[in-house]
């Protein structure tokens, strides 16, 4: 595991409260991520493991608290300076949301005609080289979602995320829905594009399989905070009711055998 305190944060989450309505899901969270770290987000039903992650790419508005990508205040940027960060950010959102009417391709073009100006012939070379990179057939790209299996769209998700060679990759529980072998198989594909593209990654999972494979630290939400933020040999020695009958239970006990 990677020396999280000496590393830079790229993103830092302080006293963070969201909600709607009279419904609170985070009150005075904190969170750091840090440069190049794999962080898993894990915590019960309800907890807010994807409205944390929404927050923070600005589809969701804080009640109140700061969150700061790149050292910048996001609440306090212009519509230019925010397009600015979130050129350097992918998102994969569940079961990879792409957009069914167009193909592979085209859902890959999506982030760069939102932010670039590039000619056609040369989004669709990066394109084709985004489709290779995530270990899809040169066919893929032709082909609409509906003609791909669960991992094939999850592969497509995570090319058009990588569009724009970003720093930060956001995943919303990418090994869903997936087979064991297809899990893995998407774990090992992290771990080596994070590896090769130097990536930081922050992967909302409830797979404890993932989370042992590929996590440099993991955060647990429960009691609308951050309880526990560490490495696994941390979060296996704290003492609060849930993680230790998530991360001791049978499946706990079975992803460590799994991953020794």
């Amino acid at each position: 595991m990677r020396d999280a305190s000496k590393i830079e944060s790229v993103i830092s989450i302080r006293g963070l409260r969201t909600g709607f309505g009279d419904h609170i899901i985070h009150d005075a969270l904190n969170l750091d991520v840090f440069r190049g770290e794999v962080l898993g987000i894990v915590g019960g039903s309800g907890t807010g493991k994807s409205v944390l992650l929404r927050t923070i790419i600005v589809l969701n508005r804080p009640l109140s608290g700061t969150i700061r990508v790149f050292g910048q205040d996001m609440a306090n940027l212009s519509a230019t300076e925010r397009l600015a960060i979130e050129r350097r950010w992918g998102v994969l959102f569940q079961n990879g949301a792409l957009f069914s009417s167009m193909t592979v391709a085209q859902n890959i073009m999506v982030p760069m005609r939102e932010h670039l100006a590039l000619p056609d012939a040369l989004m669709n070379e990066i394109a084709a080289m985004k489709i290779a990179m995530v270990g899809l057939p040169p066919d893929a790209g032709a082909k609409y979602p509906s003609e791909l299996s669960g991992g094939m769209r999850k592969r497509a998700g995570l090319a058009r995320a990588l569009a724009l060679d970003p720093e930060i990759v956001f995943l919303d529980e990418p090994t869903v829905g997936l087979d064991p072998i297809g899990a893995a198989a998407f774990d090992a594909l992290i771990r080596d594009m994070r590896e090769a593209l130097d990536l930081t990654v922050f992967m909302v999972t409830h797979d404890l399989d993932s989370l042992h494979a590929i996590c440099d630290r993991i955060a647990v939400l429960a009691e609308k905070h951050v309880i526990v933020a560490g490495g696994m040999d941390a979060i296996l020695n704290c003492d609060h009711a849930w993680v230790r009958e998530y991360f001791h239970g049978p499946r706990g006990r079975a992803a460590v055998q799994a991953n020794r």
